[in-house]
């Protein structure tokens, strides 16, 4: 396939604006490869960034007004190699993580390359190496992108694009269970928050064998979502003590819990629904500070996890989930857009326009 010199991409100008554009088309350095974006999904954070810019962080400051080009959920297929790669060869259909550590730092040596010391510094004469695609360095809203091999997961012949590009949100939802403890084969685990990580948490938990999955959110449309991904209950937090129902269920509390909805009232309901001993992952970013009962929570023993992004491999294990249908994760996929729609794809993904769960962005070649 041929590539071309230049690109029609999306920039981020002042808080909220995007605006079209050209770049050069990148080329791959050492490690990398560069892939022609066929989709690509927006994400919450996505949103957050374009409207208040962390956890963008570019040239040490907000990414605004620095033609910046976010969005970081996609796919594509491998259009050129850089040096030293032979793990891939040109067409290869991939799907990406975010992050790819520098390498060198104490976080990265130890696998905990989301958390690269370096985050950031990827600049000029303090290029430590770090990438993380629509974060520090330009994303996917775009025709192309450049890639670290070590942040591509393949992508089966017969998966959809648009599916492709929903591995890293479940990706995000197997990081989380790796965290909490990785096999979860009886023991029960409780979703609050049934938006695209947490309901896709749902089918992972399922896949790895945990029981019962409880679901706890306020919209029946998406509780229904969360219903056949494999929640074997659903709790309408509106209707019911979903605290109270859980203990009830489990008859101690949930070994696991996993905050999707990042409030200060579902980060406590997560304290008291757990068991003594439990693990509790918070997967949202709350907005400011927040009243927290760590008095019940330290007193009974539990541990509290934050997780960032996808790592551990997640992406490349959560799509083996993927491919091998132990969850269908294109039931969160509600719209398509072209990229040239991008503002209003971000309209539908920001207000929940139609119901819409995950929207996805296809550029045009």
């Amino acid at each position: 396939m041929g590539v071309p010199t230049r690109m029609d991409v999306w920039t981020l100008g002042s808080p909220g604006e995007l605006r079209r554009a050209q770049k050069p088309v990148p080329s791959p350095g050492r490690g990398e490869v560069l892939v022609r974006i066929e989709a690509v999904a927006i994400c919450a954070t996505d949103l957050e960034i374009i409207a208040n810019g962390p956890p963008a962080l570019i040239n040490g400051r907000l990414p605004f007004e620095q033609d910046f080009t976010p969005g970081h959920e996609y796919m594509g297929a491998v259009a050129a190699l850089g040096p030293g790669v032979d793990e891939y060869a040109v067409g290869d259909r991939v799907a990406v993580e975010i992050h790819a550590g520098c390498g060198q730092c104490r976080r990265c040596r130890s696998g905990m390359y989301t958390s690269c010391l370096n985050y950031g510094r990827n600049y000029g004469d303090v290029d430590k190496g770090h990438r993380a695609n629509g974060f520090t360095t330009d994303g996917g809203f775009a025709q192309y992108a450049v890639n670290h091999v070590n942040t591509l997961v393949r992508v089966p012949d017969a998966m959809g694009d648009e599916e492709a590009t929903l591995a890293v949100t479940a990706g995000t939802s197997m990081y989380g269970l790796t965290e909490l403890g990785g096999l979860v084969a009886g023991e029960s685990v409780v979703v609050i928050g049934p938006g695209p990580i947490g309901l896709l948490a749902v089918g992972v938990a399922k896949a790895l064998g945990a029981s019962p999955v409880v679901l706890v959110g306020t919209r029946e449309n998406r509780l229904d979502i969360g219903s056949r991904l494999g929640a074997d209950v659903v709790l309408n937090g509106r209707e019911v003590d979903a605290v109270a129902r859980i203990r009830e269920l489990t008859g101690v509390g949930a070994d696991y819990v996993l905050d999707c909805a990042g409030t200060e009232a579902s980060i406590n309901d997560a304290i008291h629904m757990c068991s003594r001993g439990g693990r509790i992952c918070l997967a949202a970013f709350p907005h400011g500070r927040t009243n927290v009962d760590l008095e019940h929570a330290v007193v009974n023993n539990m541990y509290l996890y934050g997780i960032r992004g996808e790592g551990k491999s997640a992406v490349r294990r959560a799509m083996a989930l993927m491919a091998a249908r132990r969850f269908d994760a294109s039931l969160i996929h509600t719209h398509t857009f072209d990229m040239d729609d991008l503002p209003e794809a971000i309209r539908y993904a920001r207000d929940r326009v139609d119901d819409a769960i995950k929207v996805v962005v296809r550029p045009r070649h």
